[in-house]
């Protein structure tokens, strides 16, 4: 029951993060916005973890392991997921978050001697059938182009999320959620800022922030950065890999009924015959046999 109240709440935060973001970028670029939701995210995180009394011993610590995840689950798809919004509505982009556990499947095989069965193969198939429809979405204001490289961004970083998730669960199994968390937070605070040297992004907004921007500000760091990741590695602690990134089930209806009732946002019939798809894929994709499961939780356990 926990599993699934921590499901429900991610995916409520998570869906009003594209909200945040796609409000955010009339006044900062990508980079700082990725800089600004990390360094609130441990602004939020660090006094809760010393409240708690949670110690770390920094000698069995795997730094560049956490690093690594970091780098893959936060600093690079926040960057990708904002740039992509530049293009994209937020509820397009939310749709195409929602592909996030066909990759993680798909990269278990490649990477991580995960085994699929033929229906969660037909699941990936369909899954990328649903992509290709939101590929032929007519967008107002938009060449092709524009909408391709929009829709790619988004797939480069679920392909992230995908890699890094399965990463997290094989070798920061025994990381606590705290540190996993917070870690995270930071390698993507240290990622933003590198990126921000090359683009330009150090410079100060020329328009005042006003309360909607503030109100994104708070909703994108505090909680779509800190309690999002406290609970996110806790589904993957608790739960897998796979479990945790079924958040992008419901992610993509909330995401689209904010950006409707609140930016005006139109979303077209074809783009929810996608959504339909991608999470028929999704639901095909994490299909196992009762054996087959038995088996890959042991090997979870055991890696």
């Amino acid at each position: 029951m926990k599993l699934y109240s921590a499901l429900f709440v991610l995916s409520l935060i998570w869906g009003m993060s594209f909200l945040f973001i796609k409000v955010l970028l009339g006044v900062f670029d990508p980079w700082q916005i990725v800089f600004i939701r990390c360094l609130l995210g441990i602004m939020m995180i660090v006094p809760l973890f010393m409240i708690s009394r949670q110690t770390v011993n920094w000698k069995t610590l795997p730094l560049k392991k956490l690093l690594f995840v970091g780098f893959l689950n936060a600093g690079l798809p926040w960057g990708l997921i904002a740039w992509s919004e530049t293009f994209l509505d937020s509820g397009y982009t939310a749709i195409l978050n929602a592909t996030t556990p066909i990759w993680t499947s798909i990269m278990g095989v490649f990477f991580f001697s995960i085994t699929l069965r033929w229906k969660q193969w037909i699941g990936v198939i369909v899954g990328f059938v649903g992509i290709l429809l939101l590929m032929d979405v007519d967008a107002p204001g938009l060449t092709k182009s524009q909408l391709g490289l929009g829709i790619v961004l988004m797939l480069i970083a679920t392909c992230c999320y995908g890699y890094s998730s399965q990463y997290a669960k094989k070798h920061l199994q025994e990381t606590t959620v705290w540190i996993t968390a917070s870690s995270t937070l930071f390698a993507g605070m240290l990622l933003s800022a590198m990126m921000m040297l090359f683009t330009d992004g150090w410079h100060l907004p020329e328009d005042s922030l006003n309360y909607y921007s503030l109100l994104s500000i708070v909703g994108l760091g505090v909680f779509g950065s800190g309690i999002a990741y406290l609970l996110y590695y806790y589904m993957i602690s608790a739960g897998s890999a796979e479990f945790a990134t079924l958040v992008t089930y419901l992610v993509p209806v909330s995401a689209v009924i904010w950006g409707s009732v609140l930016l005006d946002e139109k979303i077209h019939l074809s783009a929810f015959w996608g959504l339909l798809l991608i999470f028929t894929g999704v639901y095909l994709t994490g299909k196992r046999g009762k054996k087959k499961k038995s088996l890959h939780l042991q090997h979870d356990r055991t890696a």
